[in-house]
């Protein structure tokens, strides 16, 4: 799988690019304020984005979605739980007093067990809720394999877990979403969250301190 992250301030939030190999078919996780990057790695590589995907809807995960959409004319998929923080991205910017554009609304609506195709893999959704009510881990693996790269979002970092102090968050629900459905990953299982280096399952069973 072709894999790229881009960055951009203020946030330093994580935007990926997933791309197959074969058929240069490629999903956008979580476009933010790095979405030029992120347009010009898709352009540099040849890739047809088929799919926006989102992981959850704080403002640093989704003020690119109209740009993405605009680049890609590809569907944006988001959890219907967090479409009252997505409608109300505006005022999400004003709590950190930055003006934020609205944007457009998102065109599907994960189901439970949901898969995405693109090119020869798929993406599997998980629902992690308590960083945000609708917050998902996406699983990419080849179509003939359950895989192990998982982009978790806010959910869980190297050494750290996701914020509880945002509205509609819950701190209890988040480390349930992350002992039930993230540690049920073997060790290998690679880890790219939103903010930070990658890390894996195993790293963070055994040091991670909100876990051990």
């Amino acid at each position: 799988m072709l894999l790229s992250t881009h960055t951009a301030p203020p946030f330093y939030k994580n935007g990926y690019v997933l791309g197959c190999e074969a058929t240069r078919e490629a999903v956008v996780i979580d476009p933010g304020d790095e979405i030029d990057d992120v347009i010009a790695a898709v352009q540099s590589s040849g890739l047809t984005v088929v799919h926006v995907l989102l992981t959850h809807s704080h403002l640093d995960h989704i003020t690119g979605v109209s740009r993405a959409k605009a680049a890609f004319k590809a569907p944006v998929w988001l959890h219907d739980a967090d479409r009252p923080l997505y409608d109300a991205v505006v005022q999400q910017g004003l709590m950190f007093g930055l003006h934020v554009e609205r944007q457009p609304p998102p065109d599907r609506s994960y189901q439970r067990g949901e898969t995405i195709a693109f090119g020869n893999y798929l993406v599997r959704v998980h629902e992690t809720p308590g960083h945000s009510p609708g917050g998902v881990c996406l699983q990419v693996s080849p179509k003939d394999d359950e895989g192990l790269d998982l982009f978790v979002g806010d959910t869980l970092f190297a050494g750290a877990v996701g914020r509880t102090d945002l509205p509609g968050a819950n701190h209890a629900m988040l480390l349930h979403s992350i002992h039930t459905v993230l540690l049920a990953f073997p060790d290998e299982a690679r880890v790219y969250a939103g903010h930070g280096d990658p890390t894996t399952i195993g790293r963070e069973r055994r040091s991670n301190p909100f876990l051990t």
